[in-house]
């Protein structure tokens, strides 16, 4: 089957779906403890989403991870249909390809939603990346086609900066200061996630989402959508 070709997938139920793409960064960089608190966290989400009778029937979870190369661990699917994958690290670090290749994702997923009938609601875009993208990806490039996606309302992005990445790298994407994980705080981060992903599945589509961190968890601003 082609690339990003859902054409041969039935709906298993017609929910409205979210779907939230993770494009992960697995460089060297991530090696030792910060792939090892990545994956803890990918995990607790997993269980979270899992646990969550609403949230496990409309949210898709779609894993894309780069280092010198981009793959896609993890076709968009509910957490019902899938394990949760051990990430390891090494490589480099594509960034700039991975970005492009969840945004087409998000595109043909969307169109799927469409042609079997599955009401949807924006889905998201999450980056995770603690350095610099390897030369010639054009992250400058890149940057207009988030920002036009944005202002039509294809998807939500958010840049999630690791310890030590680089902010305005980052933020050449959106035109926005990135959101900065403090430390490896990986486990607050999906905690956090997978929180919103059940307000946002269980508020009618097309009001504003108050999905505000809690006052005692700051590793982010607050913010709406």
């Amino acid at each position: 089957m082609a690339k990003n070709d859902f054409s041969a997938e039935s709906a298993e139920n017609f929910e409205q779906k979210c779907l939230c793409v993770l494009v992960l960064d697995v460089s060297g960089s991530m090696r030792g403890e910060p792939i090892a608190e990545l994956n803890k966290g990918l995990q607790d989400f997993y269980n979270e989403i899992k646990n969550n009778e609403t949230t496990s029937q409309r949210l898709e979870v779609c894993i894309m991870t780069f280092n010198q190369s981009v793959q896609t661990v993890q076709e968009p699917a509910l957490v019902d249909n899938f394990t949760m994958p051990t990430l390891t690290a090494a490589g480099s670090t594509a960034m700039v390809d991975a970005v492009n290749e969840a945004i087409d994702k998000v595109t043909a997923r969307k169109q799927w939603y469409k042609e079997t009938g599955q009401p949807y609601y924006r889905p998201w875009i999450i980056l995770m990346t603690d350095g610099e993208p390897d030369a010639g990806q054009d992250v400058y490039g890149l940057g207009p086609r988030i920002k036009k996606d944005i202002e039509e309302k294809r998807y939500i992005f958010l840049p999630i900066g690791i310890e030590g990445a680089n902010k305005e790298t980052l933020e050449a994407l959106q035109g926005m200061p990135p959101l900065k994980l403090k430390g490896l705080k990986f486990m607050e981060f999906f905690q956090w996630l997978s929180a919103s992903m059940g307000t946002i599945v269980n508020h009618p589509e097309g009001g504003k989402v108050d999905i505000s961190p809690d006052p005692l968890d700051n590793w982010m601003d607050s913010f709406t959508i």
